[in-house]
């Protein structure tokens, strides 16, 4: 079994003077209900800068362009008793885009301050890997959840990333 290849890519910029990010309140699909950063699955032959601009496009209407995406890290997300749901994701900061956020099918963006994320509406795990890929400490680990899904079992790190 293969982990499902994503991308999420989050915009970051100076705001009432502190760093903000943009995460979307999950509207519809996987992990509705939950705060979460834009992104989803790569399509067959896409890239994960590939898919990281094309994602924040379909959910928020701003354009990225691969140039302008940094790598902030990689997770791999393991579900035991969903297997199905495990995931490879990649994950970028993008400090420059053209176009301003707007509502989706999909998610409602909101900015949030890097001092104010709002951890207990996201994936339990959120609050030790997000900050690290906010701030440039490249995060790289493999975390195990629970049988809820929920909540985080352990946090493995992989090996350094070339």
């Amino acid at each position: 079994m293969t982990d499902v290849a994503v991308a999420l890519c989050f915009l970051v910029q100076e705001k009432d003077g502190g760093l903000a990010v943009l995460l979307g309140h999950k509207k519809s699909g996987f992990g509705t209900g939950k705060v979460v950063g834009v992104g989803g699955k790569l399509e067959p032959g896409e890239t994960a800068p590939e898919a990281a601009c094309r994602e924040v496009m379909e959910e928020t209407g701003v354009r990225v362009r691969q140039e302008d995406l940094e790598p902030a890290g990689r997770i791999l997300f393991d579900f035991p008793s969903q297997p199905l749901w495990n995931m490879d994701a990649a994950l970028f900061v993008a400090r420059r885009w053209s176009g301003e956020p707007a509502e989706s099918e999909e998610i409602m963006p909101e900015w949030f301050g890097l001092d104010a994320l709002p951890l207990a509406l996201m994936w339990h795990d959120a609050g030790t890997w997000l900050p690290m890929a906010l701030t440039g400490a490249m995060p790289n680990f493999r975390i195990v959840l629970n049988d809820d899904n929920e909540t985080a079992a352990r946090f493995d790190p992989l090996e350094p990333l070339p």
